[in-house]
């Protein structure tokens, strides 16, 4: 079966940014699945999988602009040191917050006393990323998946 929209596609992945080592992979864990067609995924790696069958593997590199997008200047907002729970906060780091729609990765600017300055643009926006990808498995989506627009069931959601 061929990958297309409402394909569920179970797969492994390895990213990083172009040219530099990979800072993230799915292997020695459970492959990730997604239902294609739903903004699940960033849409140049959904692009590259279209029309891919399981067993398949590849190599694609996916520019910014259909990554996470170009970095925004004045994303940086602060926020009550309470948010972050005891975590001990360093500028630099990777944090995922807790918001209204759902977790967020931010990046810490600067800690204060009672407030955290943070940058809440995607940490890879701005970067070319390189993708090295192994299709597990790809099967039609049920009627249910489909309507509520993710995977149920392995790697997937849970109600």
């Amino acid at each position: 079966m061929k990958i297309q929209k409402d394909s569920v596609v179970r797969f492994h992945y390895t990213v990083g940014e172009v040219g530099q080592p990979a800072n993230e992979s799915s292997n020695g864990g459970e492959p990730l699945a997604i239902l294609i067609g739903h903004n699940n995924i960033i849409p140049g790696l959904e692009k590259a999988m279209e029309g891919r069958e399981a067993g398949e593997k590849f190599e694609v590199d996916v520019p910014a602009s259909e990554a996470y997008g170009e970095r925004r200047e004045g994303l940086s907002q602060r926020i009550p040191k309470k948010h972050f729970g005891e975590q001990r906060l360093m500028p630099g780091m990777q944090v995922v917050l807790q918001t209204n729609f759902g977790p967020r990765a931010v990046t810490i600017e600067k800690v204060g006393m009672s407030v955290v300055d943070v940058d809440l643009n995607h940490p890879m926006a701005g970067k070319d990323l390189h993708f090295d990808i192994e299709i597990v498995e790809v099967r039609e989506a049920s009627a249910e998946e489909v309507e509520h627009g993710h995977v149920h069931g392995d790697g997937g959601h849970q109600h």
